[in-house]
């Protein structure tokens, strides 16, 4: 085959489709790993290469957009990176009969909130060894595609440039906005990878066509950089357990002449294409030939400077600015678990006049059903002038369900969050609910400080900014106190402006507490919890993660019953509440069992 920048600079090229979803569909397991298949099934793979080389496709994409060693450890692949790489471009060579380009395909490093995190050094470790093998084995082109985020595409650029690629395509995934993950748009993203070293950039694995070509028409590539397309074939339809696509192969032959209008020279299909959609575009194409100029359009940036977001006008004073002036007191009374609001609005109206300056509520904590916390939220406004800080858990909510619940505070006007991992739904009163986990605490953090500015975690504009001021857990009870200090300051770092503690019981502990974190620079509030009784202490201290009390205390509850109980660990409350506000500047009351009298109590008697 002839050079690939030079059969581009000449003619137009018709790539392939979607890869996985036309496995899937040839019957390949759902939920197998598609990268595998090369090895188990390779006439499967054979087969669906020919099928797109028979429908006219002059450039094949490997079956390895996954084939990294972070995404084949979690099927136990991770020694198989190279066999499964070289073999995809094996597949793919034999399917083309020498008359067709090789794209070796990768795609980003994906991890899962549990999986932890990789640094640059560590993902640049992994793209090295996915693009040696593609190279090893002979593809005329390193193809990154479908990459959100500008910087890992970059880092896999340079990967393969240190490495002597002879050729490198990029493809960014961009939303109807035209933004990438961190907000970029996308014509400076691929500005910035031309100039990087990518010769060929351009669009896939995002928007149908209609988007795809709305997002074109608002780029300027440079003249040395060739431009590609691979759309999706329309949004997919969940149906009876498997996604479908609805574009059909006669929309995208259409619309070839557009794509072509625009600049495109390397036009294929991404999600839920087939080989029928690239014979429908093969005779159609090979009408054309490249367009040298894209028509001249409006340029749109003066329009996007004229409508700079405003934050959404909130009136909910900072509890950081009350910080700052006065001793604060937060008080944390869950939501009830029935029906029966009655008990829990008396509840909020005698903790404002016993001198409460925030609520903060639960997001069924302990993974106990309750009356959802922003319900309780706009109900407690309705009879307090309270703030409310609102805790938000990863566990019951998406990526897509957890930006929704922001954006729903953010319009109702509650600007405190306390940004949570959550409890396990199984150690719940549901243990059949599933856990959902698309973020941890720290991802949550990082998602509601890119919503102040604006931009949602797709790179949507949001047409305004967030004004949420940010919270996080600190437990001082861990034995491995040092450990939550670190993760204390990689919260901070992600933008964390305060935190909250789980309950303690030692004043030692407070004492080392305001030790290691004042020196952090935000305001703490030291979770302060009366208990009942020795049973209760006994409960907390044996069965509740996060929760430590000493001997002492519960030595002398086991000699007191009912009252005198009651008042013993409200008297250790009191007290230890009392060495929390002589090292901080403000305090965290947690309410036991709804019982906001003795919540009151504690109120009254410390400010």
């Amino acid at each position: 085959m002839a050079n690939l920048l030079e059969y581009l600079s000449q003619r137009l090229l018709l790539g392939d489709g979607a890869l996985g979803t036309y496995l899937y569909s040839l019957g390949l397991p759902r939920r197998y790993c598609l990268e595998e298949a090369n090895l188990s099934r390779p006439d499967l793979v054979r087969r669906a290469h020919a099928d797109y080389r028979r429908a006219g496709a002059g450039l094949l994409r490997t079956n390895t957009t996954g084939a990294n060693r972070a995404s084949l450890g979690r099927f136990g692949l991770e020694e198989r990176v190279v066999e499964i790489n070289r073999r995809g471009v094996e597949l793919a060579r034999e399917a083309g009969g020498g008359e067709c380009f090789l794209a070796g395909s990768i795609g980003p490093i994906w991890l899962r909130p549990w999986e932890g995190s990789l640094s640059p050094e560590e993902r640049r470790i992994l793209y090295r060894e996915q693009i040696t093998a593609l190279l090893e084995a002979g593809c005329d082109v390193i193809f990154l595609e479908t990459f959100t985020e500008l910087s890992e595409a970059t880092l896999a650029l340079s990967v393969a440039r240190e490495l002597g690629a002879p050729l490198a395509a990029v493809s960014l995934a961009a939303f109807e906005e035209g933004r990438l993950g961190n907000g970029e748009t996308l014509g400076s993203g691929l500005a910035s990878l031309r100039q990087s070293g990518a010769r060929i950039v351009g669009i896939g694995g995002s928007c149908g066509v209609l988007a795809s070509l709305h997002l074109l028409e608002d780029i300027e590539v440079h003249p040395e950089a060739f431009l590609c397309a691979f759309p999706n074939a329309g949004k997919p339809e969940f149906y009876e357990g498997r996604l479908s696509y609805s574009a059909s192969p006669e929309y995208f032959a259409a619309n070839v002449e557009r794509f072509v209008a625009e600049g495109v020279r390397l036009l294929g299909g991404d999600y839920g294409t087939s080989p029928l959609h690239i014979a429908a575009m093969a005779p159609v194409l090979a009408r054309y030939r490249p367009r040298l100029e894209k028509p001249r359009r409006q340029s749109l940036p003066a329009i996007e400077a004229a409508r700079k977001e405003e934050p959404l006008k909130i009136e909910e004073e900072s509890l950081l600015d009350r910080y700052r002036r006065k001793p604060v007191a937060i008080v944390e009374f869950d939501s009830p678990r029935t029906l029966a609001m009655d008990k829990f609005l008396d509840g909020v109206r005698a903790l404002e006049q016993a001198g409460a300056d925030a609520l903060t509520l639960a997001d069924n904590s302990l993974a106990i059903l309750r009356v959802s916390n922003l319900a309780a939220a706009v109900a407690a406004r309705r009879t307090s002038r309270l703030h409310t800080i609102l805790h938000l858990a990863c566990r019951d909510r998406n990526l897509l369900g957890i930006q929704s619940e922001l954006l729903g505070f953010a319009v109702l006007g509650f600007r405190h969050v306390l940004a949570l991992t959550g409890d396990p739904a199984k150690a719940g009163d549901h243990p059949g609910a599933t856990s959902v986990y698309d973020l941890n605490s720290l991802g949550l953090i990082k998602l509601i400080a890119k919503l102040n500015t604006g931009v949602s975690a797709a790179g949507r504009d949001l047409k305004a900014k967030t004004n949420f001021v940010i919270g996080c857990a600190f437990n001082p009870n861990s034995v491995q106190f040092d450990s939550q200090v670190r993760k204390l300051e990689s919260k901070i770092a992600a933008g964390a402006q305060y935190a909250m503690t789980q309950p303690v019981f030692d004043a030692a502990l407070i004492r080392k507490t305001a030790e290691h974190l004042k020196p952090l620079g935000i305001p703490v509030f030291v979770g302060i919890m009366p208990v009942l009784n020795a049973r209760n202490a006994e409960f907390l201290h044996n069965e509740v993660p996060g929760i430590s009390i000493p001997e002492s205390l519960r030595e002398r509850l086991r000699h007191l019953e009912g009252p005198k109980a009651t008042e013993a660990g409200l008297e250790a409350a009191r007290a230890l509440a009392e060495a929390v506000l002589e090292q901080f500047g403000g305090v965290y009351l947690i309410t036991p069992f709804l019982r906001y009298d003795l919540t009151g109590r504690l109120l009254e008697e410390l400010l």
